[in-house]
């Protein structure tokens, strides 16, 4: 059974389908006109027919030939064409559908089984939209021609014929479902595969790093061995289809000529007409072929599609209120009123009350998995709280279109990403031609643009797959300036300067004093000389706020705060000394 999502996408594509059914009948009636050429030619032959005639029967069995070939060209553009439009489409909406999952959703699908589904399963559905589709058409059509030419030619020999082919329905019966299981099979083991190749390549200097190279390749050949053993357990079905397939035409072939044979010596029919049964089964016999090919492409059409609806109709969790709350723009006052937010049954924080006044600075600190990105991803939506709400300008973030929500936000991240693109082109991602500051201003404020001076090609040198070709602290300062670039109105920081050395940390800090003036920052650091100048520090613990004050205030509590400001100087000093 097609799925509905299939069905709406040739359902679009009707007029072309429509046509190229019409031109495969067409096409069909054509192919089935030269058989009696054929016919009339033996037995003029037979009967002494002039060499003049002789010739214009093959000058119109040729004519015939071309006229069928050229509509079937047009037949196939049609069907064919189709089918790849509505790969292009079924590709455009898979990508899209993946860009408005949430975070979650991609913490928990590994990128190789997605890869596998847009390329591997995407192609088997081509092939169903198209050969699948036209071969499954024009089959019955002209098992229906010519078996009713057949009966009109002699009934006798037509039904001897017709006791053969439901072998074929019977062999499909048969084979037909266990193709569809094994498929799956195929398709979850290749989806295994591209992940492992994937994860393996993301992460290849850890694997030379612990000297893991004969583990991975060990254990690729083992997830390989398992692909190729699915495969050679689906060939052994698929390859039963074609030889039954040739094993019910020979025998039908042999009927005719029995039967055929004893009709022509007892002058029920013609030789003519003999030879032009023959014409019709050899014309059934690349349909029949052909529909043990069209039921693997169903079969495997239809498993890929139901692997691609998997992710069609995984819902989004973070998305557009139904009736957001328009605004021009945002000025960045932030407030958290009872947030809670639990993952999994898991608490992560807990009655978070906080307010953020436009354009001053929120530092946020403490201990390792007390919830400090949890907080901030709240702010850009990536998740949305189990309690409470956020509010942005006095207006629910759920209430706020996503597009100007994330807009007004300049987000750098803990773990930098960097496209495989130039430099440039990744500082300028994301703002619009025209709008927020130039690459090489934001490269000034980050502290990138002097390395940017030492490198090949400048800002067109290109940074390689996930900015491979930089440092660490590169690669995070790229973000930085990246974030800058967009001139947001809510820059957040979370953890971004911890691969920056000290001495760059100061620099860098100290360009940041003009821009973060003028917008609402907030800033997550494990390094307290990194958060001691802001407006407000909160310190939070077990996922509560714990602490709130100024550097100067919570250092004279005693507290979380001053330990914390304790053991980094104690570290400095080891690290001075070292």
């Amino acid at each position: 059974m097609i799925s509905r999502r299939l069905r709406t996408y040739l359902i679009r594509h009707r007029r072309a389908y429509v046509q190229g059914f019409a031109l495969g009948v067409l096409a069909t009636g054509v192919s089935l006109v030269a058989p009696s050429v054929l016919r009339r030619a033996v037995d003029g032959i037979r009967a002494g027919m002039a060499t003049r005639d002789l010739v214009e029967l093959a000058a119109i069995y040729v004519g015939l030939a071309v006229v069928a070939a050229a509509i079937r060209f047009f037949w196939r553009m049609q069907i064919i064409g189709a089918s790849r439009r509505i790969e292009y489409e079924i590709r455009n909406d898979y990508f899209a559908h993946l860009q408005r999952l949430h975070l979650g959703f991609f913490q928990h699908t590994r990128t190789g089984d997605l890869m596998a589904r847009a390329i591997n399963d995407l192609n088997a559905v081509q092939r169903l939209a198209g050969p699948g589709i036209m071969y499954a058409i024009n089959t019955p059509v002209m098992l229906l021609l010519v078996g009713a030419w057949m009966f009109t030619l002699d009934v006798r020999l037509a039904l001897a014929v017709s006791v053969i082919l439901p072998l074929v329905t019977l062999t499909f019966v048969v084979l037909g479902r266990r193709i569809h299981q094994r498929y799956e099979r195929v398709q979850e083991q290749f989806s295994t595969i591209s992940a492992r190749a994937q994860e393996n390549f993301s992460g290849i200097r850890v694997v030379k790093a612990f000297a893991q190279e004969p583990y991975e390749i060990e254990d690729f050949a083992g997830l390989n061995r398992e692909f190729i053993r699915r495969n050679l357990r689906l060939i052994r079905i698929q390859g039963a289809l074609w030889p039954s397939m040739h094993l019910i035409l020979g025998v039908a072939l042999a009927m005719l000529l029995w039967q055929g044979g004893l009709a022509a010596g007892e002058g029920r029919i013609t030789v003519g007409t003999l030879v032009q049964f023959y014409a019709y089964l050899g014309q059934l016999g690349w349909p029949m072929i052909a529909l043990g090919w069209v039921i693997n492409l169903v079969q495997q059409g239809m498993a890929s599609m139901g692997r691609l609806d998997e992710i069609f109709n995984a819902r989004p969790q973070i998305a557009d209120h139904p009736d957001p709350q328009p605004v021009a723009a945002l000025a960045g006052r932030i407030e958290f009123r009872g947030v809670g937010f639990a993952y999994n049954g898991h608490r992560v924080l807990r009655d978070i009350t906080l307010t953020v006044p436009a354009g001053s600075t929120l530092a946020v600190v403490g201990p390792t998995g007390s919830g400090k990105s949890t907080l901030v991803n709240l702010i850009a939506r990536l998740i949305d709280p189990t309690e409470g709400e956020v509010l942005l300008d006095g207006i629910e973030t759920r209430r706020l279109p996503l597009a100007t929500l994330r807009k007004a936000i300049g987000f750098v991240p803990q773990e930098p990403f960097l496209f495989s693109e130039t430099i440039e082109e990744n500082l300028r991602f994301g703002v619009e031609a025209g709008d927020g500051l130039r690459a090489a201003e934001a490269a000034e404020v980050a502290q990138l643009a002097r390395d940017v001076q030492d490198f090949p090609h400048g800002y067109a040198t290109v940074v390689g797959e996930r900015g491979v070709t930089l440092s660490g602290g590169q690669k995070q300062r790229a973000t930085l300036a990246r974030a800058l670039a967009r001139d947001p109105a809510i820059l957040i920081l979370d953890d971004a300067l911890s691969s920056v050395d000290t001495h760059t940390e100061e620099q860098i800090l100290r360009g940041l004093g003009g821009v973060m003036a003028t917008r609402t920052s907030i800033i997550i650091s494990h390094r307290i000389s990194t958060v001691r100048g802001a407006d407000q520090i909160v310190v939070l613990d077990d996922g509560r706020i714990v602490e709130r004050g100024t550097h100067e205030e919570l250092l004279a509590a005693g507290g979380l705060y001053a330990d914390l400001y304790r053991k980094q100087l104690l570290a400095d000093e080891l690290e001075a000394e070292a």
